[in-house]
């Protein structure tokens, strides 16, 4: 028993260790670098969903620091998708409800963070999704995630589509060879980045169209 629990311990470390590091880099970024990687976001999701054409779409509001913007989510909508965004119900998956623009959004107290308005469409509203956005730390070649820790997105993205793309998505430094994952953690099958846009990852699930 002392083998496999050390083990395990030393894994959580070490993920521990590299959520810090790339979390400290991520603060290091000035306000220009960010504003210009958003909008390199932006261009880039916008050419994908032209090609790709998903009809709903899951995403995100950034907060400390995430890559992206609301203008990211305004450039879905006028591809024509519908866009979902996340609902924090503490220690539960997470709920959704559609983004219809920048008036939706009100700021949640207890975690502040801007959340849409509208219905709420529970956990499973995720299975509607074609492609979801997954906010991250940091994303490996082999489609493994590093996220603060929270596990929001550990519970809620078993419950997405088997069909659908899971996009990472992170700055162009935090797309890395390698992190530490374990054999229960959801691989992506894509990543997005300021420089390199969407991009496949080699160990993104089988028969998902990126």
């Amino acid at each position: 028993m002392v083998g496999p629990v050390s083990s395990l311990g030393d894994l959580r470390e070490e993920k521990a260790q590299r959520r810090r590091e790339l979390a400290e880099r991520r603060r290091c970024a000035d306000e220009t670098t960010r504003s210009a990687e958003a909008g390199a976001l932006r261009a880039a999701l916008l050419d994908w969903a032209g090609r790709i054409k998903p009809g709903v779409v899951a995403g995100y509001v950034p907060v400390r620091g995430e890559p992206g913007s609301v203008d990211m989510l305004d450039a879905l909508r006028s591809a024509g998708c519908r866009v979902l965004l996340p609902v924090v119900v503490g220690a539960e998956p997470l709920e959704w409800a559609e983004y219809t623009g920048p008036d939706s959004l009100r700021e949640e107290s207890r975690y502040r963070l801007l959340e849409p308005a509208g219905a709420r469409l529970g956990q499973q509203a995720i299975a509607t999704a074609e492609a979801i956005l997954v906010p991250a730390l940091g994303v490996d070649a082999r489609g493994v995630r590093l996220g603060r820790g929270g596990g929001h997105y550990d519970r809620s993205l078993p419950l997405a589509a088997p069909e659908a793309v899971l996009i990472g998505v992170v700055r162009d430094e935090e797309f890395v060879d390698a992190l530490p994952g374990e054999p229960h953690d959801v691989r992506l099958d894509a990543v997005l980045t300021p420089g390199g846009g969407v991009r496949e990852l080699a160990r993104g699930r089988s028969g998902n169209a990126v």
